[in-house]
């Protein structure tokens, strides 16, 4: 009989997730921790059985990224482990908690060159912020405790524990650990003097919100700090939803296919704030828009680790502070009573709205004319997720995010997230629209998470823009070697039979004023669906069309 003191290592693992809050597992099964499946059994534990690691892993990001603590990954070994690397690597990049578990050999089989045997520190070790192979079952709950601490800590990101097989049928006494607690991190009260005598003094000054460790209290109380001091805000790379684009003082998003009346104004700020984020390549265009490693402007970093800071660009004033707390401590500063940046923050905000809405019509298919109908159309509480490609600069600068959490999306621009993303959130927020769009290529790497989608009965509405390309890739090529096309062509399914053949509803869209009457049949349906947009090969980004990119390079060869 089992008693208290007779538990299995993996038990003691599930009934530490259980204490750390978590409720729900995204997983490819493997006989390596079968052990922890069975454990779940009669565990308040919901799983997620996906159909490929990849798709398992991106999962567990959109769900840390959503609550933000840590989601939770199971794979097996070896070649499980393998294709989960891509949403470690997401997760490292987007500073998102998360927790994959690593089926692992047996430890009397180690550095035998065993079946599928890897060693998991040399593999994750530059990806996660701490990597560890449990090899005593006693010391379990030990162990998933510290791994809840590091990676909420900081900078949150990635961990990962392997689990060999023979350690998890261990019997062991339970040694529970509590709860970890994000420890935030406040500014002090010299910082914040410094940096209200920096506003004082400043005439064209910008703030920028990115990473993470938001929430909507803090986005709500930026937005209401932004009014008072009718200060210019813009959002880092996919930062979109962390504040209202119709808020009077919003500037833009500083990503790819930034606004240029946007980067010129951050170039030419005299104070430059950071909040939350990395000035990284895509916000700082490419590490173009200042000097390295001392910005021609005041920089004031505000970020939850104090190894960032200097790391490319030395501020002018760190902060070693977490978002949520320094915007708390922002709010309680008045305002100056001469801020000469008045007009131009209303010019800074007209310049996003005239962006956001401009766009030379294609023939058949316009996806900017979509993306506007999505984001006048859609609930505000919507989701939008989506991977990598050309497509999304559609998405960014014309769908408009009104609510705090609405978008998912890899500042790694990691292809075939849209997908996995999606079924996360919509497991987690079941009453909300979801939507993943996609392109061609994107879909296809991790497609198959569909099938999860209809498993489950996740009325998912998934949109593939097809232009037969990688068409990214295309564009760089034609660029650099124009008119010489090997390797960026693809030959597609019917995807609207895709979805049929999952048992979703699929339809076709040819012409942009076809779209919106198969978008409500897909919402309509309400089973998992996939719209089919056939895209012009020609137009790869809001503003250039390929053919324009070829003659200007062959002009210039």
């Amino acid at each position: 009989m089992t008693t208290l003191a007779d538990i299995t290592a993996a038990q003691a693992l599930v009934d530490q997730l259980i204490i750390n809050g978590v409720d729900h597992i995204f997983c490819v099964p493997g006989e390596s921790y079968l052990a922890v499946l069975d454990a779940c059994y009669e565990r308040n534990v919901k799983l997620t059985v996906c159909r490929n690691e990849a798709g398992a892993a991106m999962m567990a990001d959109a769900y840390g990224k959503a609550t933000g603590r840590p989601g939770i990954c199971f794979v097996t070994r070896g070649p499980g482990a393998a294709n989960a690397f891509a949403g470690v690597h997401i997760a490292q990049h987007d500073s998102t908690p998360m927790i994959l578990f690593i089926g692992q050999i047996e430890r009397s089989h180690r550095d035998r060159g065993a079946f599928q045997e890897v060693d998991y520190r040399a593999m994750f070790g530059g990806q996660t912020k701490w990597t560890a192979e449990i090899d005593d079952g006693a010391r379990m709950a030990e162990y998933v405790s510290r791994a809840f601490h590091v990676a909420l800590g900081g900078r949150p990101g990635p961990v990962a524990l392997a689990l060999p097989k023979d350690m998890l049928d261990e019997r062991v006494l339970p040694r529970p650990c509590p709860a970890a607690a994000v420890v935030e991190t406040s500014p002090g009260p010299d910082d914040m003097d410094a940096l209200a005598a920096m506003i004082a003094q400043a005439k064209r000054p910008l703030f920028v919100l990115g990473g993470t460790r938001w929430d909507e209290t803090a986005s709500r109380r930026m937005m209401d700090w932004a009014r008072a001091f009718d200060m210019p805000v813009a959002t880092s790379y996919r930062r979109l939803p962390l504040f209202d684009p119709l808020h009077d003082c919003y500037a833009g998003d500083l990503g790819l296919a930034a606004n240029p009346k946007l980067v010129a104004r951050a170039k030419a700020s005299d104070l430059f704030v950071l909040i939350g984020g990395r000035l990284g390549e895509i916000p700082s265009q490419g590490y173009k828009l200042f000097d390295i490693p001392q910005p021609q402007t005041h920089f004031v970093h505000v970020y939850p680790q104090a190894e960032e800071f200097g790391r490319v660009y030395a501020p002018t004033l760190a902060i070693h502070a977490s978002p949520m707390p320094f915007v708390e401590m922002l709010a309680k500063q008045n305002p100056p009573a001469h801020r000469p940046w008045h007009d131009d923050t209303r010019v800074a905000h007209q310049d996003y709205l005239d962006f956001s809405r401009s766009f030379t019509p294609s023939a058949d298919v316009d996806l900017a004319q979509m993306m506007i109908w999505l984001s006048d159309h859609l609930p505000d509480d919507a989701v939008i997720c989506n991977g990598a490609g050309n497509y999304a600069s559609w998405i960014h600068r014309y769908f408009r995010f009104r609510r705090y959490g609405s978008h998912f999306a890899p500042t790694s621009a990691t292809m075939g997230y849209g997908v996995p993303a999606a079924v996360a959130i919509k497991r987690l927020y079941p009453e909300r629209l979801v939507v993943s769009i996609n392109g061609d290529g994107d879909f296809l790497m991790n497609g198959q998470e569909f099938a999860t989608a209809v498993q489950y009965e996740l009325p998912i509405i998934v949109v593939v823009c097809d232009n037969a390309s990688y068409g990214t890739i295309r564009m760089h090529q034609e660029r650099s070697y124009p008119a010489r096309v090997i390797g960026t062509d693809l030959r597609n399914p019917d995807f609207a039979a895709y979805a049929r053949a999952f048992g979703g509803y699929g339809a076709r869209v040819e012409r942009t004023k076809d779209f919106p009457e198969a978008f409500d049949a897909a919402r309509a349906s309400r089973l998992p669906s996939i719209i089919h947009v056939m895209m012009d090969p020609d137009r790869v980004t809001p503003s250039v069309n390929l053919s324009v990119i070829r003659s200007e390079a062959l002009a210039g060869a």
